[in-house]
């Protein structure tokens, strides 16, 4: 018994010594950082000097502000632009990928080279060469406006320095990236049993019905995941901002991002202290809408066991 109870012991030690790199990563990289930022958030710190403790001065010039600290009026533009950004790209890029993710759900020669070239734009949607690209397809003397007046004879106006359309090309980009959410729903869609569109068509219902009453409540726990991994992801965009607008969130401030003014003001401003608080209250931001979008799933999310 005592052997039994060494070898098991053993077993156990190991296994830790295993999760030691990892948690002494997540310690000094994660947790130390976090627990500092939010200090910070309470601190006037411009990285020269050491922090000096404001209390919630930080938070009250954000929403409030006074005399003597007047209310930040770019961050509230900030969070309208942020909010505008999400609650249109996110439903914009599901339903592609749900799209896409049905045509390529077809018995069809070459259907595996197709996924995979559907899938690129994710892998390089987020880097700056895309962004310079899209930058440059949008500009005045660019390739779209180009072929805008080749085929229509109009007179196109500059997307990226216009600040009606800017954000617009923005939303675009994130939904040409809709390769992620598109593998997942296509895995989603193998899962449905063919039987219930069999049955289906024998019933008389055509293709329209078939969609709303079978493959999208099968498929309610695969938008879900989708719908939060999404929106979580659009509210942390900087890269697409910051290099189409050219780092300064313009034309004024049109495609000012929350997490590219947080980068302006903690960086390019030096003021640590606010940008922590900035970056704490995105965080409560995306916990209270994640926690909402959970609440309202227990009468939306079917999970094909009756909950």
């Amino acid at each position: 018994m005592q052997k039994l109870r060494a070898t098991v012991v053993k077993d156990y030690i190991g296994s830790y010594l295993f999760l030691v790199p990892w948690l002494i990563g997540f310690l000094l990289l994660t947790l130390y950082p976090m627990i500092y930022s939010l200090y910070l958030s309470f601190t006037e710190y411009n990285i020269l000097q050491p922090p000096k403790w404001v209390g919630w001065r930080n938070f009250f010039i954000m929403f409030a502000g006074n005399d003597q600290f007047p209310r930040d009026d770019r961050f509230m533009n900030s969070l309208f632009v942020t909010f505008r950004y999400v609650f249109i790209s996110v439903p914009l890029k599901l339903a592609f990928a749900l799209f896409v993710a049905m045509l390529m759900n077809q018995k069809l020669r070459l259907i595996p080279f197709y996924r995979t070239i559907y899938y690129i734009p994710t892998l390089l949607g987020g880097s700056v060469a895309i962004a310079v690209l899209w930058r440059r397809l949008f500009a005045g003397d660019g390739v779209i406006n180009s072929i805008l007046q080749a085929a229509f004879h109009v007179d196109p106006p500059s997307w990226i320095s216009n600040p009606k359309y800017a954000l617009s090309t923005l939303i675009i980009l994130s939904v040409w990236q809709f390769g992620s959410p598109m593998i997942i729903f296509l895995a989603g869609l193998k899962q449905i049993p063919q039987e219930f569109y069999e049955a289906a068509s024998v019933d008389g219902a055509g293709k329209v019905r078939q969609f709303f009453n079978i493959t999208l409540p099968a498929l309610s726990p695969i938008i879900f995941f989708n719908l939060i991994m999404q929106m979580i992801s659009a509210f942390q965009s900087f890269t697409q901002a910051f290099i189409v607008s050219g780092g300064n969130g313009g034309p004024l401030d049109s495609t000012m991002f929350y997490s590219l003014y947080l980068y302006i003001k903690g960086f390019g401003f030096s003021e640590m202290g606010y940008a922590s608080a900035m970056a704490w209250f995105l965080l409560l931001i995306i916990a209270v809408l994640t926690a909402v979008t959970f609440k309202l799933s227990n009468s939306m999310v079917s999970y094909g066991s009756g909950e």
